[in-house]
């Protein structure tokens, strides 16, 4: 007990009287031991401390622990522990889908106060303006999350999204809503990245699917809100200032409560921070499990080095094999086209006499209910499958696309087919292609390379999303709707084959475990 009140309150140096008084009631705790050895780890890198564990130690066991599994009879780490942080992280996707949906309706009324009416060039820019800041936010957001830590990260995503909504609520001319979207899409830019890492990373791995699955919710849920929010623009003047301002709320609420989350024990390990990695752990798993999980990023640290990750290494070392299946995952989530859905699907509502106010929620909606299904499968039918049965699906949906697009004699019936391929498409993305690349990618990313590669990545994602909705309009005109459509569908296929052959399952593996088998010799 004396022991134990020692440790609790951080009494390292008394170290030898705890041991002593334990020892007096029969033998050694070995469990204060390992204690105390955090503590020297603290003091010491990770390989330091792994040539004093020596090679007689266990590393054997522990690595075939890790490739096959733990097979001790233990319960699992209780989810209430983690729920609260995740929660927390997973208000910046909340923020990045509120974002990229708050203009979308009152993009006409903003036009015309503050002063571009009838500018399409203006309005476009005051659209995309979003996606150049979030790709700069992005492009530093694995320096910043390995600088800082992920949870200064989260902070320092809230603050631009705070200045850029106050700028963009208050401006009166162009310049100002043009900077104020800029700053807002650096915060976006930074705090998807890195929510997946964070969630990824604080996860039991039981739930890491079902956690990994917020992000996609979170983000659905902005949209949909944004979409609300716009409803009462034309009949209220003024009222899209008042959509601007509501977003700092949850921005402010990010950057307060993330003080009292936990940090990610996998960074502050990395920075030989192991007593503090192992307390955190304490607070995520329960201490039963805590000592496991620090004695794992052990064994996977020890041939370890703590130089900086160069670019050269991600895209041409002995990395460049997940590295590229993650931009690659990327580049074909968004060559499906699902942003040209996101961005121009008003035009096909509107063309059915549906209002775009209501056509809107229902993709909402669509997008939601398929995030909620895909939270409640991941854990359970795996990654993978999700993947290629969600790309599957969508390329069916744009073949719906592409008949509806071919009949004009049967205008009506083409255009609620052309609809109803829309929802279903939207719904198809919702369950797999959406929120699996998210949490695959920290997943199979190594711990060194994890925050960097995340960014590289999402920088792909940026471009190429920026270029298929620069170009859609443009192809849409040149080279017809089925040619377009059909484009989109080959996409969603090649997609199925790759993900066949080069996604691994990692459904129900800890993060050593996927580390070991994507990386052993």
């Amino acid at each position: 007990m004396i022991a134990r009140l020692l440790w609790r309150g951080r009494s390292r140096n008394d170290f030898g009287v705890a041991l002593f008084s334990d020892s007096l009631t029969g033998g050694w705790n070995w469990k204060m031991l390992w204690k105390f050895r955090s503590s020297v780890h603290k003091r010491m890198s990770s390989k330091e401390m792994m040539s004093v564990d020596g090679g007689d130690t266990g590393d054997g066991d522990v690595s075939a622990r890790l490739r096959h599994g733990n097979e001790k009879d233990c319960p699992t780490p209780p989810w209430k522990f983690s729920l609260p942080h995740v929660c927390v992280a997973v208000l910046s996707s909340f923020l990045f889908g509120y974002h990229i949906g708050v203009v979308n309706e009152p993009l006409e009324r903003i036009s015309h106060d503050v002063g571009f009416g009838g500018d399409t060039m203006a309005e476009g820019l005051v659209v995309s303006v979003c996606l150049g800041g979030a790709f700069l936010g992005c492009m530093f957001s694995g320096w910043i999350a390995d600088g800082v830590g992920r949870r200064r990260a989260f902070q320092l995503s809230s603050l631009p999204m705070i200045i850029g909504a106050s700028i963009s609520a208050s401006t009166t001319n162009l310049q100002g809503m043009l900077l104020g979207r800029f700053l807002v899409g650096t915060g976006m830019g930074l705090g998807p990245p890195t929510a997946s890492l964070y969630v990824t990373e604080i996860s039991p791995s039981y739930l890491r699917g079902t956690y990994g699955s917020f992000i996609q919710i979170a983000t659905c849920l902005g949209l949909i809100v944004a979409q609300f929010m716009g409803i009462p623009v034309k009949n209220i003047p003024g009222w899209w200032r008042l959509c601007f301002w509501v977003s700092i709320v949850p921005a402010a609420l990010l950057l307060l409560l993330m003080e009292f989350c936990v940090e990610s024990p996998h960074w502050l390990f990395k920075c030989g921070r192991v007593a503090d990695a192992e307390f955190e752990f304490e607070r995520l798993l329960g201490e039963a499990h805590a000592s496991e999980a620090i004695a794992e990023l052990s064994y996977l640290n020890k041939e370890d080095d703590t130089e900086s990750v160069t670019f050269s290494e991600l895209l041409c070392g002995r990395y460049n094999a997940v590295v590229s299946t993650g931009a690659a995952l990327f580049a074909l989530q968004q060559m499906s086209g699902i942003n040209a859905v996101f961005f121009f699907s008003s035009s096909v509502f509107k063309t059915a006499g549906v209002p775009s106010a209501p056509a809107n929620i229902c993709i909402g909606f669509s997008n939601l209910a398929g995030s909620i299904a895909a939270m409640l499968m991941m854990d359970r039918l795996g990654r993978k499958f999700l993947l290629m049965g969600s790309f599957l699906a969508m390329a069916g949906s744009m073949g719906l696309q592409v008949a509806a697009s071919s009949f004009p004699s049967y205008a009506p019936w083409s255009v609620y087919l052309s609809v109803f391929g829309m929802i279903v498409f939207v719904l198809s993305f919702a369950l797999g292609a959406g929120p699996v690349p998210g949490l695959l990618l920290p997943e199979i990313f190594p711990s060194r390379i994890r925050a960097k590669a995340m960014a590289l990545c999402m920088c792909v994602h940026w471009v190429v999303n920026f270029f298929v909705g620069l170009l859609f309009l443009r192809l849409m005109e040149q080279l017809g709707p089925p040619a377009l459509y059909s484009i989109f569908g080959l996409a969603c296929f090649f997609a199925v084959v790759f993900v066949k052959k080069k996604v691994m399952e990692t459904k129900g593996k800890s993060l050593q475990e996927i580390e070991i088998s994507l990386l052993s010799p």
